[in-house]
């Protein structure tokens, strides 16, 4: 079975849209302080900003510190400014590392990266960072700011250990996961635990909204590496084969390679390895990851993840929020990115 027959569309009702209906009224406030904030007197930045922030994303961050805020009870307004400074950190390092991958798409338009160049995309992204420390500085709480610093430097060294690994076939499932975890999940936890760090809750009820993000964050990451050899461009939002062409390392291609043939590992290799890629070799690559079951066996995984949020917050008092962050994992491996 393809991933194209396990993993289902999005549909119009998803549990994402229902968590935003849940904290609309924050959200649209939030709203309101990422188009502010990305404001300059230089024009380029909010051109290029407005780009990518207003091309179609979910929000899934910002929305998560919303709710995390609302569950812990949270008054005031410190929240909406957290997760506007979420979504900042999350989009300069879009920018980032659209400009690092060389990547030519971002959420089926052309990446800020082709469109104004590689400088200003990274200067851009440097600006939005900035802005997002400012408004942390401005809830006054220092506990915070230091868990999203923390994340933001996680990220940062994620991006590096990610270049260590690509072209390199011995690249461990242990390794992936640690990129993994540091470019993708550390934000989503963060984002996750800021809101009831916020309210000052007990160190449980934040640590269980941290692992919550956390196992999220990666199982959200692994479907998404699912895809890129699924041939489900248009719901992914870039080109397929986009992690192929670059030679990363990701864990459909860890398993193929090692549950490949000789010809077959020959055929990894070349391709990404020695980085010699023509014709129909994205093709036979997405047949060699079905075959070997190494889309399965990713897919696999990402429940077991998204199982593991769901257990992280079990304990925590029952709502619609709680209800909806369930849905939210359990649904993060029915559809595409």
């Amino acid at each position: 079975m393809s991933v194209a027959e396990i993993v289902k569309p999005v549909d119009a009702a998803s549990p994402v849209e229902r968590l935003h209906t849940l904290v609309a009224a924050d959200m649209e406030a939030a709203d309101r302080l990422i188009h502010q904030r990305m404001a300059s007197a230089v024009r380029l930045i909010p051109e290029l900003a407005q780009h990518l922030i207003d091309s179609g994303g979910k929000r899934l961050r910002p929305l998560l510190t919303l709710a995390g805020a609302q569950m812990a009870g949270y008054r005031g307004d410190g929240h909406q400014k957290l997760a506007a400074a979420v979504e900042f950190i999350h989009t300069a390092t879009l920018l980032h590392d659209d400009v690092v991958d060389e990547s030519d798409m971002r959420r089926g338009k052309k990446s800020a990266n082709v469109i104004w160049g590689n400088k200003p995309s990274v200067l851009v992204g440097d600006f939005l960072l900035s802005r997002a420390f400012q408004l942390m500085l401005e809830t006054g709480d220092l506990a915070v700011l230091g868990i999203l610093a923390n994340a933001s430097a996680v990220i940062a060294e994620g991006e590096v250990l990610q270049l260590r690994s690509a072209n390199n076939l011995a690249t461990t499932e242990e390794h992936y996961l640690q990129v993994v975890s540091a470019k993708t999940a550390a934000l989503v936890a963060a984002a996750a635990e800021a809101g009831p760090a916020l309210a000052k809750r007990e160190r449980d009820f934040v640590s269980a909204l941290h692992d919550y993000g956390m196992n999220l964050g990666i199982a959200f990451q692994l479907v998404d590496d699912a895809l890129d050899y699924s041939g489900r461009q248009a719901v992914m939002g870039k080109s397929v084969g986009d992690d192929f062409r670059e030679a990363k390392m990701t864990l459909p291609v860890i398993l193929a390679y090692q549950r490949a043939d000789e010809q077959g590992r020959a055929f990894w290799k070349r391709v990404i390895e020695s980085g010699t890629q023509s014709g129909d070799d994205l093709n036979h690559a997405i047949s060699l990851v079905e075959q070997t079951g190494a889309i399965r066996e990713t897919l696999r995984r990402a429940h077991g993840y998204a199982n593991a949020a769901c257990k992280a917050i079990e304990k925590l008092p029952k709502s619609d929020i709680h209800d909806a962050l369930v849905a939210v994992a359990e649904f993060c491996v029915e559809r595409a990115y």
